[in-house]
């Protein structure tokens, strides 16, 4: 997930990304609309997020109809703010999701999905409930995904590509030390960004999807998981 658009290939306008994406202000405050607005001031134009009580932020916020808070947790893992955002989502999903599916099926990888995507943004919004920056993506549902996958299949190895210097290399990583990686950077970058950086990642709703994936993973898996015939790349 991340907390506002990315300007590479440039996904919805922002207008899209405030309607459609978690605002953790409105979720942690009942009563409360939270839309896009723009509007005149002394010094110019200014466009932004706002939030209100229920009928109060005028008629700009009002003509867009924002979403109840609770929806949003649910639309704003179908919305990505670049085409670069949802190809490294799909790109983790891709590669980690198969074997996690092969071990709930169908139906419970489904629901596993959903249940990491809400946990992911539950984290977050804990982290930081005063947040109006949207939260959109699908990389905290994934990261349960990936903590399912740890567990799961600690032992399976993912063909990785390494940049040395200006050199381009193929490495074969145990999937326990690549993915104890990617969970310790974003505890590093939670740590030194905090939740109100201007970088735009929510780290904590890729710990908190990660964790919740590590957590429920052998309550909800049907089947004893087999370790992938051949290493996958990433």
């Amino acid at each position: 997930m991340i907390r506002h658009g990315g300007n590479l290939l440039e996904g919805p306008p922002p207008n899209e990304l405030a309607h459609y994406g978690l605002i953790p202000y409105a979720l942690t405050h009942p009563g409360t609309s939270c839309g896009w607005i723009a509007v005149e001031t002394f010094r110019g134009p200014a466009e932004g997020v706002a939030c209100a009580s229920s009928g109060q932020l005028g008629r700009a916020v009002a003509a867009t109809a924002p979403l109840p808070a609770w929806e949003t947790v649910f639309t704003s893992m179908f919305v990505h703010a670049s085409l670069l955002h949802i190809a490294g989502n799909m790109l983790f999903l891709a590669i980690f999701g198969p074997s996690v599916e092969e071990a709930l099926g169908r139906l419970r990888f489904l629901l596993f999905y959903f249940a990491g995507g809400i946990a992911a943004a539950a984290a977050q919004t804990a982290a930081d409930p005063s947040s109006l920056d949207p939260l959109v993506g699908a990389s905290g549902a994934i990261a349960a995904v990936l903590g399912g996958y740890l567990l799961l299949y600690p032992r399976a190895r993912i063909l990785t590509l390494v940049l040395i210097l200006f050199f381009v290399t193929v490495v074969e990583l145990p999937a326990v030390v690549l993915l104890v990686l990617w969970f310790g950077l974003q505890v590093v970058e939670a740590e030194v960004h905090g939740v109100g950086s201007g970088g735009g990642i929510a780290n904590f709703a890729h710990i908190g999807g990660f964790l919740f994936g590590m957590l429920t993973i052998r309550l909800v898996a049907r089947r004893r998981a087999r370790l992938p015939t051949a290493p996958a790349w990433l």
